[in-house]
């Protein structure tokens, strides 16, 4: 299969590149940070090609769109729409600016990419699109502040894109992970053993992958054994 990635440097991004990679499949990677994704391409240099770029700029978006195609000669099996930002605050005393940041990256990125990889997966009569929610998409708490907004709009635009895209054959699936030990963390005080692992998100997706084309799992809900944090 042919996969587009975004968010791929580091995180369940990463996890997910070396998975698909690992099994055989060709993967076109996005993130800001060049030596991640020199790092990951070396692993399986004949399966990753990466590009660099700030996916929440719609003209990096369109530029990303046209390197993959070019790569996979228009024929997209899979978009990971998994690029995003977590700022913590309340609505009423974040940092000003917090709510564009976060929606530029978080839920623009995916509606420009996914607006520009439909067409292909129409002609073609099938593919699988992921959006990277959360349980903040679901569960609102007092410090998520812009960051829970921008989920819950992600969140509904992935139910609307299943109702859309099912006539063609095209699935669509909400991925919603709990506390998962990414720099999302960095500096925690917690222990592992109260996050899930990237590479337990990165398994549901791709096993998500391999089922019957008249099955779709609308909604992966992850969370640690002992709960949400």
């Amino acid at each position: 299969m042919n996969i587009i990635i975004t968010g791929a440097g580091k995180g369940i991004g990463a996890a997910l590149t070396l998975l698909f990679a690992k099994n055989g499949h060709s993967v076109c990677i996005c993130s800001r940070t060049e030596p991640d994704l020199i790092a990951l391409q070396n692993q399986y240099p004949n399966h990753i090609q990466y590009f660099v770029g700030d996916l929440s700029l719609q003209e990096v978006v369109n530029d990303f769109y046209a390197f993959c195609k070019d790569q996979f000669q228009d024929k997209i099996d899979v978009l990971i729409n998994n690029a995003g930002v977590f700022f913590p605050g309340q609505i009423h005393g974040e940092e000003e600016g917090f709510l564009t940041k976060m929606w530029d990256l978080n839920v623009m990125s995916a509606y420009h990419l996914t607006r520009k990889v439909v067409p292909s997966m129409i002609s073609n009569n099938k593919g699988h699109i992921f959006m990277m929610n959360s349980t903040a998409s679901i569960t609102p708490y007092a410090n998520g502040g812009s960051y829970c907004v921008t989920k819950y709009a992600l969140h509904g635009m992935t139910k609307v894109l299943r109702e859309e895209l099912k006539p063609f054959g095209i699935k669509v699936t909400s991925v919603m992970p709990g506390a998962t030990l990414t720099n999302s963390w960095s500096g925690t005080t917690l222990p592992e053993s109260r996050f899930m692992e990237a590479n337990d998100v990165a398994l549901m997706i791709y096993q998500a992958t391999q089922l019957s084309p008249q099955a779709v799992i609308e909604e992966i809900l992850m969370r640690p054994i002992l709960g949400d944090l």
